[in-house]
């Protein structure tokens, strides 16, 4: 797939949010400036977040609870974690309970921390904007592709 612009991951990012459920991780790969962040900037404004929200590259982890959006979201920002055994303090899993994970550099925890995430790579185009790999689980199969 490809994103021509930020307004296109906005987009992208929404068309996610239509579709997300408590209990599922999407993680967004892809290097510095690809467009994860703006990808998850769309979701959360979509939940309804009102405002832009900030990169958690310094605070690791931005929760959003309702009534701030529809549903609790945990955006983790991994760039920071040195070692998988680091993330083990966030907590994460506790928040799939009742609500998501939306992680960017998820591949700092190693191979596969979420078999069943919706694994999102962005990477930039030759031609301009960004080329979007995914790797749909069983999970999510019956809600791909977006609409």
């Amino acid at each position: 797939m490809h994103l021509a612009d930020e307004a296109a991951a906005h987009a992208f990012g929404a068309r996610i949010a239509a579709v997300l459920r408590a209990g599922d991780v999407v993680a967004l790969s892809g290097p510095l400036g690809a467009g994860k962040t703006s990808i998850a900037r769309g979701l959360l404004a979509a939940l309804g977040l009102a405002g832009e929200a900030p990169s958690p590259s310094f605070a690791i982890v931005q929760p959003y609870d309702p009534p701030e959006i529809r549903m609790s979201v945990l955006h983790v920002d991994l760039y920071r974690i040195e070692h998988p055994d680091e993330a083990r303090e966030l907590g994460l899993d506790d928040a799939l309970e009742d609500g998501a994970l939306l992680v960017e550099w998820p591949e700092r925890l190693g191979d596969d921390p979420w078999p069943e995430a919706l694994w999102l790579s962005l990477a930039f185009d030759e031609a301009g904007g960004r080329r979007l790999t995914a790797r749909v689980p069983d999970a999510w199969e019956s809600r791909w592709p977006l609409t």
